[in-house]
């Protein structure tokens, strides 16, 4: 009797704590916004960025990558967690769904989940044809540039960027007519980018977007009064994904990008996460003026 006492009130104050704790999502989303703004200011009174716009610049190393080891674009934070943001998010989420226990296993969560994938896609992998970022930084002023192993930047037709092509004298000959290409050997071959423009932080965005899903799905997890030890595992998994993506938002906005571009990538990125709650927000307010007209109907009676 005792020990079922023990569990009850256990489970009470779960609950209880559960529903005193503030909005995990605006917690972390405060610590995004004072992360970047501060990260930034810093960067742009430090000069700690590298403009990743520029032609003349995007082709060398980071000035401080020899110095400071985040700086340096094949760190494994870039290479390994940075540009692979969405898979691993998407794989923290699908364990910690399949671990929930049924009351929270919805399938809101999942439609939530598939909304961001969209918007992952569309804005950096294709939106009929060229992604909108990419679409983006060619309205914006942005080139196709082609970098020469001088560093002489060469603008060609934005397709070859839209569609990732490898460039040579021997392929493209049209396009190597200038005398600075005529050294190059036949065989020599690139990829170009886009440059100049507004290059929207991709990174900022899915970012972003990533801490605050995870921050959002957290939300079931700590309503539990119980968990399951696999669940529990699961909880710590997300927990851990959330704090470096907490990190890496950091390194993005000290090291890369301008200002305006880390700036414009959050938003984005907070953007696509606040479409996602667009249902929720729209259920909750019809429930508050059901349960309102309710009141207002048993004061009449």
């Amino acid at each position: 009797m005792d020990a079922w006492l023990a569990r009850t009130n256990t489970t009470r104050q779960r609950t209880l704590s559960a529903a005193l704790m503030p909005d995990f999502r605006l917690t972390v989303f405060s610590a995004l916004a004072v992360i970047t703004v501060s990260a930034t200011v810093y960067s742009a009174l430090y000069n700690t960025y590298l403009d990743t716009s520029n032609p003349l610049l995007t082709h060398l190393p980071h000035p401080l990558a020899t110095t400071h080891f985040f700086a340096d674009k094949s760190n494994f934070l870039n290479v390994y967690f940075i540009k692979k943001a969405w898979a691993w998010t998407s794989g923290a989420f699908l364990l910690s769904w399949l671990t929930s226990p049924a009351s929270t296993r919805t399938t809101d969560r999942v439609w939530k989940w598939a909304a961001e994938t969209v918007m992952w896609l569309v804005f950096t992998t294709w939106f009929f044809g060229p992604a909108l970022l990419e679409r983006f930084i060619v309205v914006s002023g942005g080139e196709c540039i082609l970098a020469l192993p001088a560093g002489d930047p060469i603008p060609v037709p934005a397709e070859y960027c839209f569609t990732r092509s490898h460039l040579s004298p021997l392929s493209h000959p049209d396009l190597f007519v200038t005398t600075t290409t005529f050294a190059l050997p036949l065989d020599w071959r690139a990829m170009p980018r886009l440059r100049r423009g507004h290059d929207i932080s991709g990174h900022m965005f899915l970012l972003i977007m990533s801490t605050l899903f995870l921050a959002d799905q957290l939300r079931y997890s700590f309503r539990l009064a119980q968990r399951s030890a696999l669940h529990t595992l699961a909880m710590v998994a997300n927990m851990a994904l959330l704090g470096v993506w907490l990190f890496a938002t950091y390194t993005t906005s000290l090291y890369f990008h301008s200002p305006l571009e880390k700036i414009t990538g959050f938003l984005l990125g907070a953007s696509c996460f606040v479409i996602t709650l667009l249902p929720e927000v729209e259920a909750d307010a019809k429930i508050k003026k059901a349960e309102r007209l309710k009141g207002m109907k048993q004061h009449k009676d």
